[in-house]
């Protein structure tokens, strides 16, 4: 479709005719125009993980939650967007970076200044960690500290240097690294709380602690030096679990035997005894009839344990064999 000269005259008679006969058009569509930029610049939207913090003239204002605000226009206020709820982190001894959005990269060359500390027994350890943290106060954080970043880093290097240099370098390198990472950010939240600068300590997690490398071959050589001590030790532990206890139980056995041995034979002489009173008693009443009654039941008792039994009388002639329980039997 061809737009020519004669069309393009005839539309602009066409608008010189409109605006004859509405005369406040052209006011009107100035006023739209100049209003749009005076609406678009008057408010402004803070996201859910922001704070903005308002400046008037330059001066702190109030801060703001996340939405739609108003401001006063024209450079009068000023928002100022924090992200209050992300998460931020320093890394020390090591960086990641991202290749093509997609992959993280790890690289720790060039960072010893960082990671190499000196333990309380003057050894070294090669200590590489993360401060993670949130920016708690966004006003604090813009107007009560310079350069922030690099203050976090000082103060985070600082502390955990000075936790490291309280311990032993074996407990740097082996059980001591959660109790290091607490203290740590304990030690961090109490320096941003004296200084006030709005910060919040997330957490502090070691990533990895090791000798240097001049030294690791004679570290590891210790290590597996103290693996098979312990292993030793566990050995040992294992065979004393299991002999002490069996000793112990038949110690106990032993006692236990020898007790019910005790009180049988107390039971039993006890029972003699009883049994020797009441034998006296009734002899005491028949002294006869008791002496020839405990001597027939001696003689019954030699009697029956005896296998054969000769009597010999010079009135008879021969050897008379008796035969205990026998048909012979003979009193």
């Amino acid at each position: 479709m061809s737009y020519n000269q004669g069309q393009f005259d005839q539309d602009m008679r066409r608008l010189q005719q409109y605006f004859q006969r509405n005369p406040k058009f052209p006011l009107l569509l100035v006023l739209v125009i100049l209003l749009i930029p005076l609406v678009m610049s008057s408010f402004y939207t803070v996201q859910p993980d922001e704070e903005a913090v308002v400046l008037r003239f330059g001066k702190y204002s109030q801060t703001t939650q996340p939405g739609l605000h108003f401001k006063l226009p024209f450079g009068i206020d000023k928002a100022i967007k924090i992200k209050t709820k992300l998460v931020l982190q320093e890394e020390f001894g090591f960086r990641t970076q991202s290749v093509r959005g997609k992959r993280t990269q790890y690289s720790q060359a060039g960072f010893d200044g960082e990671s190499l500390m000196l333990t309380g027994d003057l050894n070294v350890a090669d200590v590489e960690w993360i401060t993670q943290f949130q920016i708690a106060d966004p006003k604090k954080f813009l107007f009560h500290i310079r350069e922030p970043v690099q203050n976090i880093r000082d103060i985070s290097e600082a502390v955990m240097r000075r936790v490291v240099g309280d311990r032993l370098v074996n407990d740097v390198l082996t059980v001591g690294r959660t109790e290091i990472a607490l203290e740590a950010a304990r030690l961090t939240q109490e320096i941003f709380d004296k200084y006030d600068i709005g910060l919040k300590v997330v957490s502090i997690k070691l990533q990895d602690v090791n000798p240097p490398e001049a030294v690791k071959p004679s570290f590891n050589e210790v290590n597996e030096a103290k693996q098979e001590q312990e292993q030793a030790i566990n050995q040992a532990e294992k065979y004393y679990n299991k002999v002490i206890p069996e000793a112990r139980g038949k110690a106990e056995q032993k006692v236990a035997e020898a007790e019910g041995y005790a009180e049988a034979l107390v039971n039993r002489s006890e029972g003699d005894a009883q049994r020797f009173k009441d034998v006296l008693t009734e002899y005491r009443k028949a002294p006869k009839i008791t002496r020839e009654r405990l001597y027939l039941e001696a003689v019954e008792d030699v009697y029956s344990r005896a296998k054969s039994m000769t009597i010999i009388d010079p009135e008879i002639k021969g050897i008379l064999p008796v035969y205990p329980g026998g048909a012979n039997s003979t009193k």
